[in-house]
């Protein structure tokens, strides 16, 4: 079973890294939410969240970025490995509840289609290299 915790070394954190994925990764949008992805040198995937003040007050970009984080946690051994992941929310993605956040999220980056197995069953790579 893969571990379903979400170290720091899975986090991206500088600002450098964020311009550089938003510069050459592959970009793909939902409704609510604005996903940059690239590949990375590392043997792991790492997540980067960006939540405007124009999603809403504290609590609810807050409450969007735990969402997004628990996401990332749960469906990181289905996501592609050793990628750079950003997620950058859009008006009205406050208002998701966690399991509009997943539906939404799974049809961006997961394959479509019957062959999409449970998060903590195999690995897909819905996106790109």
């Amino acid at each position: 079973m893969p571990p379903f915790t979400l170290k720091r070394h899975e986090r991206i954190r500088k600002r450098s890294q964020y311009v550089t994925i938003y510069q050459q990764g592959v970009t793909r949008e939902s409704r609510h939410f604005k996903i940059t992805v690239l590949p990375n040198t590392v043997q792991w995937s790492r997540i980067g969240i960006t939540v405007s003040r124009k999603i809403g007050s504290a609590v609810q970009r807050n409450l969007v970025k735990r969402r997004l984080r628990e996401y990332f946690r749960l469906h990181k051994a289905v996501l592609p490995r050793s990628h750079d992941i950003v997620f950058t929310a859009k008006p009205g993605a406050a208002a998701l509840t966690a399991a509009a956040v997943t539906r939404e999220l799974n049809a961006v980056l997961l394959p479509a289609g019957p062959s999409a197995e449970d998060p903590r069953g195999g690995r897909h790579h819905g996106l790109p290299s």
